[in-house]
């Protein structure tokens, strides 16, 4: 009997995430999908289930290294004024660092999920539902310490930083120069009396 072929599922998740990034859920071709990854079609469905079920994971693997990785490190490591800075700062470099102009995977699946896909469609809006109670327990943080007008709602400020989050990263697919990204934040993070500042150190493309 032949032995079951072997292959890094690592690597073939990655590549799998890199396909699905770059041309989006609807897009990207199962066929495509098994030739990115360096297997068979019954090896993909056997290894990571059907096409949906892949992207769920390969979606899920990118927000364990960039946005959930995100909100950990910067809570965990910045006064609350500085984290809302920081993160708008990195999504900037993130977005003028990538050649490919990929945007973000989790905006991008949610312009790409369809009124057909129920679930795929409640993952995304779970994930941006955490963005935006990030931002809203970030403002109200700040607004304790001092540091953001008490003024401001943070529940609207909340939505307000996720509307402009969104829509940088989808601005940057086309438009990905940094004057640009930099002028859709400034004038948010002003509202708030933050002014806006490089990361301080380099970021991945993700």
């Amino acid at each position: 009997m032949a032995r079951p072929r072997q292959f890094d599922a690592d690597a073939a998740l990655a590549a799998a995430q890199d396909a699905f990034w770059a041309k989006g859920y609807q897009a990207t071709s199962t066929r495509e999908l098994t030739q990115a990854m360096g297997l068979t079609q019954p090896s993909l469905y056997n290894a990571f289930g059907d096409k949906r079920s892949l992207f769920l994971l390969a979606l899920d693997d990118y927000l364990n290294r960039t946005l959930r990785e995100r909100i950990a490190r910067m809570e965990s490591t910045l006064p609350p004024d500085q984290a809302l800075v920081v993160f708008f700062a990195e999504s900037v470099e993130r977005a003028t660092s990538d050649p490919r102009h990929r945007g973000c995977m989790l905006i991008n699946a949610a312009l790409d999920a369809s009124q057909e896909d129920p679930e795929l469609r409640r993952v995304v809006a779970d994930e941006l539902a955490t963005l935006r109670a990030f931002f809203e327990r970030t403002v109200r943080a700040a607004q304790a310490a001092g540091t953001v007008p008490a003024s401001h709602d943070p529940a609207d400020v909340s939505a307000m930083l996720l509307t402009v989050q969104v829509g940088l990263r989808v601005l940057s697919r086309l438009m990905a120069d940094r004057a640009t990204l930099e002028a859709s934040v400034r004038p948010t993070l002003a509202m708030l009396g933050l002014r806006s500042t490089q990361p301080t150190q380099p970021t991945p493309p993700h």
